[in-house]
């Protein structure tokens, strides 16, 4: 009986590497290439960092549409927040921004039909304790508020509690703010705006980044 214990903790235990393992491996070539494109060009020092999943990832224009600051995207297509916090310190520990904004937890909903709003907002929290206690209390943290889209309407009130859970933690902290983007996408009908995504009904075109821009340029640090 004794064997049998020791056998199953080992599988299990293999098991749980065997699964960090793919899951480092899966964003391996996007955080090398953060690597090697700071090592070809050294980063801007005290930039605004973006950082996230893919509706930053695909902003490709983010520092054309925001003139005049300097902007440093470090966005991962994909990314959970789980993810994000397993590579904070290449992402986003290692650029010591003066500014914060990230997107993310849309894919942990979507990704895991166990996961609740309560659990990303736990997520979530792990990583802003991160943030904080390697680059203190006075950084400024953006959250930008989970989107709605054609694609996943069906979680549309799993982002909604998710965005107020959120919220609600982030006025605790006077140096963070939540970002709402979510509302300037519905309609008067609160359905979401279809004119604003490419063909996938998921990210955004050049409509849906205008409505984020919009909002997030005058919360940028000078």
């Amino acid at each position: 009986m004794g064997n049998i214990r020791i056998y199953l903790t080992l599988l299990s235990l293999l098991s749980t590497t065997f699964i960090f393992a793919q899951q480092k491996s899966a964003f391996k070539a996007e955080i090398d290439a953060f690597r090697k494109q700071d090592s070809i060009q050294a980063p801007p020092s005290d930039p605004i960092l973006f950082v996230g999943s893919s509706s930053f990832t695909r902003w490709k224009t983010i520092q054309k549409d925001l003139p005049g600051y300097t902007i440093l995207n470090r966005g991962f297509g994909g990314s959970s927040l789980t993810d994000v916090i397993q590579f904070v310190d290449e992402t986003i520990i290692k650029y010591k921004p003066k500014q914060i904004y990230i997107y993310c937890g849309e894919n942990d909903l979507a990704n895991d039909a166990t996961v609740t709003p309560e659990i990303v907002v736990e997520r979530y929290q792990k990583l802003h304790s991160m943030i904080r206690k390697a680059l203190g209390k006075k950084v400024p943290i953006v959250f930008v508020s989970l989107k709605p889209s054609i694609a996943r309407w069906k979680l549309e009130s799993a982002f909604i509690k998710t965005n107020q859970l959120i919220q609600g933690f982030l006025e605790k902290d006077k140096h963070a703010s939540y970002l709402d983007v979510h509302s300037a996408m519905l309609d008067e009908k609160k359905e979401v705006l279809k004119d604003i995504f490419v063909a996938d009904k998921l990210h955004m075109n050049e409509k849906g980044y205008a409505i984020w821009i919009k909002i997030i340029q005058p919360t940028l640090l000078k």
